[in-house]
């Protein structure tokens, strides 16, 4: 990671900028409710694969798309911080197409994108992520999937999580089938509202962890 991009990540997950996760996460205090992993899950691993999606290790360029920010606190169902877990996200680019072998959608990968990152949480339960919002794209013929980036959380003592996050106000969340799976109020838990924070367009995404 280099110097501004560690700077960057102290600013924002800092305790001046970043929310009180922990409070929030006190009002709602449920597990966040466990997704499909789906088919397009990282299997040919990369040398960057950090907080930042939006920028490749070695490229001058830097991704297309809307950038977001997505922060939060990984905790326990009690709704205590959890440190050192690891968060991984993987996703789509601005097209709607992964970059998986899989990945049947003929759209146009985007060599400037990171679609997989990692981020440890720190002493305070905290994450972060520097990403951009995924291209919706068909599932199948009579399904298009909302942007949506997915999830996996594990720790040592901690049940593995894996789970998907939206972006409230999408047309085409209503209609996906993964989503109308989930309980009123479990949707409420994985749609999120990006909010312009200090001049960054910024969601909160707390994840609980149930112990063994």
């Amino acid at each position: 990671m280099t110097g501004r991009r560690k700077v960057l990540k102290s600013i924002l997950m800092g305790t001046g900028a970043l929310m009180s996760t922990a409070s929030i996460a006190g009002e709602i205090c449920g597990l966040t409710p466990a997704q499909t992993e789906g088919p397009f899950y990282p299997i040919k691993d990369q040398a960057d694969k950090d907080w930042d999606l939006t920028q490749v290790q070695g490229r001058a360029r830097s991704a297309k798309g809307e950038v977001v920010y997505v922060r939060g606190t990984v905790q326990d169902e009690n709704c205590k911080p959890i440190v050192g877990a690891m968060v991984e996200i993987w996703q789509a680019c601005h097209t709607g197409k992964y970059n998986h072998k899989a990945d049947p959608n003929p759209a146009k990968l985007d060599p400037n994108f990171g679609y997989w990152g990692r981020s440890i949480s720190d002493k305070n339960g905290n994450y972060l992520f520097k990403t951009i919002i995924p291209g919706a794209y068909p599932a199948t013929d009579t399904w298009t999937r909302p942007p949506h980036l997915h999830y996996k959380v594990h720790l040592r003592g901690f049940e593995e999580l894996t789970t998907q996050m939206y972006f409230k106000g999408h047309p085409l969340n209503g209609a996906d089938r993964i989503l109308k799976n989930l309980s009123r109020g479990e949707r409420e838990l994985v749609i999120v509202d990006f909010k312009m924070i200090d001049g960054k367009k910024t969601g909160e995404f707390n994840l609980s962890l149930k112990s063994f």
